[in-house]
């Protein structure tokens, strides 16, 4: 177990490197050959987009084996990316949006496969903790990935960038065909069914009195981070008095606090409910953003670092209690749609923050935040006390 462990770890390692690298890099590049700002931002939304029918792509992770589907999905987009050498003009551009959408769609039914055969694969008791150490290990990849493809991108261009996005995939391939778990055939159903076991995710959230909660939760909190994201430019500029590079240093703390959550909700989880770990996620989260009102670098950067704890772990525990509670064959349907319902309403809010921040002084706006998110917690804390459906993730429920 420990060996599947440590082979999906360093699958995660390898592939979230390319992708945290290509991600940079594509922005960089559809701007530096177009010169439109515009059309770089829309490359978060390319990549993006395929989120928003996460429960539709989900269903395919429960309709075949994962591990074979993660081994040749990695090894398709390890084909593909060299494709992007040949984008060297302006009117060729159309074919790195296209080669980002499909990105999209493999990451999101890779994630629910990893998901799905993280649950069957390995002992329940230690779920919080794989999924931990796999915020720890993408948070630290964010850290590093960026300046090497900054670097690369500004030496040599483009092209290496994607040729190492490719050999990460292909060498993601690898290591997850090493793996040896043991998978039930999957049970295909006929066209007819097809569109409601697409829904299956969204019901297996819906009606569970432990998931609802937790999800509805996260998805809560991803729109009061996206709307604190879209402050950062407006905190570093207004409150700081720094040029805009300094919103990297807070990021690089907010990085720094994920790591340390993802090292820590293993054992978290393991000793308290979900919904107690996830609402003391949501009140840390919710006052750090409150203390970014402050004026001062150290108040700031200390933020940043809160923000970084709180965040991850009210997801971490929403999609741990995914794996425990959704059916053995729903687990990627759930997981996709889990997906789609927490981080669809951080790209909407990304864009309401955009016109809360023009419109309202960060004096008021951020401790509204804070007051909605504790708000937020106080509830679902109360919630779980009053229907006592939830148990730590060490034990069974």
């Amino acid at each position: 177990m420990r060996w599947t462990a440590g082979l999906y770890l360093t699958g995660v390692l390898v592939s979230g490197f390319g992708s945290t690298a290509m991600w940079l890099a594509s922005g960089i590049w559809v701007k530096s050959l177009t010169g439109s700002d515009s059309l770089a931002a829309l490359t978060v939304f390319a990549l993006w987009a395929p989120v928003l029918v996460g429960p539709l792509l989900g269903t395919v992770a429960d309709r075949v084996r994962r591990r074979p589907l993660m081994v040749w999905s990695n090894a398709a987009m390890a084909a593909l990316l060299p494709a992007l050498l040949w984008v060297d003009r302006a009117d060729r551009v159309w074919l790195l949006f296209a080669v980002l959408v499909l990105y999209g769609i493999q990451g999101t039914v890779h994630d629910a496969a990893e998901v799905a055969l993280a649950a069957s694969a390995l002992d329940r008791r230690l779920l919080g903790d794989f999924n931990g150490l796999r915020t720890t290990v993408g948070e630290g990849v964010k850290l590093i990935a960026p300046l090497v493809a900054a670097g690369l991108f500004a030496r040599y261009g483009a092209g290496p960038v994607a040729l190492l996005d490719a050999g990460t995939f292909a060498l993601a391939a690898g290591v997850f065909a090493l793996m040896r778990v043991r998978e039930e055939k999957p049970v295909r159903p006929t066209s007819a069914h097809w569109l409601r076991d697409t829904g299956e995710g969204l019901r297996t959230i819906g009606s569970s009195p432990v998931l609802r909660p937790l999800v509805l939760t996260g998805s809560f909190t991803m729109l009061l981070a996206g709307v604190n994201g879209a402050a950062i430019y407006t905190v570093v500029d207004q409150g700081l008095g720094h040029s805009p590079a300094y919103a990297g240093v807070l990021y690089a703390a907010q990085g720094v606090g994920s790591v340390v959550t993802g090292l820590a909700a293993g054992p978290v989880l393991r000793r308290v409910p979900g919904r107690s770990a996830a609402a003391a996620g949501l009140a840390l989260f919710a006052l750090a953003v409150g203390a970014r009102a402050v004026p001062h670098d150290g108040v700031a950067l200390a933020a940043s670092v809160l923000i970084g704890v709180g965040l991850p772990l009210v997801l971490i525990a929403a999609m741990t209690a995914v794996q425990r509670e959704a059916p053995a064959d729903a687990v990627g349907r759930a997981a996709a749609t889990a997906h789609t319902l927490l981080f669809v309403p951080n790209a909407i809010a990304l864009a309401l923050g955009a016109a809360l921040v023009a419109l309202a002084d960060l004096r008021v706006l951020l401790p509204l935040l804070t007051l909605a998110g504790l708000a937020g917690a106080i509830a679902l804390a109360g919630r779980g006390a009053a229907a006592g459906v939830d148990a730590p993730a060490g034990t069974d429920a």
